[in-house]
């Protein structure tokens, strides 16, 4: 027979686990590769930590891939209350910094306080790329967008007229996680302007 404090931890799980289903109601701005409809933050926290997995060897030397992949799946957590922010406008990126905080604070606050701890310590890490693995995770969660956008014909970047010159500046954020795939991104952004998905300013 479980005692009471086992009980209420097993509920607060539980309460966490149900919220956490709303992470699927999230629409992103970007599509799937295929065009055929914008994705949700569930598939996408899942899609880039199947990439960390898959693209494991290009992470730095060293590079804790569980900690990764952790940090993957529950780095968009906080958009269940903030919503999705349009990494292309810097006003909204930046008042969106305050409001995610809180959103963290709510919602891993509803877990067993270890295990609150623990998964906030992940996002912070991640949004602050103090490590080799928060930074290979952002990295990622970068390069995902972008390859998206350049498999269907420019995607968001037509739709919102985004230039080469802002997508090259998240590159930066890409080459700080991996040289590897810093180099992809550029390669496939130029391939991008060859093919007239991607305007140059």
């Amino acid at each position: 027979m479980t005692t009471p404090l086992a009980q209420d931890r097993l509920q607060a799980q539980l309460t966490f686990a149900m919220e956490i289903d709303k992470l699927r109601r999230i629409v992103r701005r970007n599509t799937l590769m295929d065009g055929s409809r914008r994705e949700n933050d569930a598939e996408h926290s899942w899609y880039v930590g199947m990439l960390a997995m898959v693209l494991a060897e290009h992470a730095p030397p060293g590079t804790d891939l569980d900690r990764v992949v952790a940090m993957l799946l529950v780095h968009d957590i906080v958009e269940i209350d903030a919503g999705d922010t349009f990494i292309y406008d810097a006003s909204a990126v930046e008042a969106q910094l305050g409001i995610e905080r809180k959103a963290a604070d709510r919602i891993f606050g509803l877990l067993p306080d270890d295990q609150a701890a623990r998964l906030r310590d992940l996002w912070d890490e991640f949004e602050e790329r103090r490590t080799p693995e928060a930074k290979f995770a952002k990295a990622l969660d970068r390069i995902a967008p972008i390859m998206a956008n350049h498999h269907n014909e420019g995607g968001t970047w037509s739709l919102y007229k985004v230039t080469a010159e802002q997508v090259l500046e998240k590159v930066k954020i890409i080459e700080e996680g991996s040289a590897t795939l810093g180099a992809y991104a550029t390669e496939i952004i130029a391939l991008s302007v060859s093919r007239g998905h991607l305007a140059r300013a």
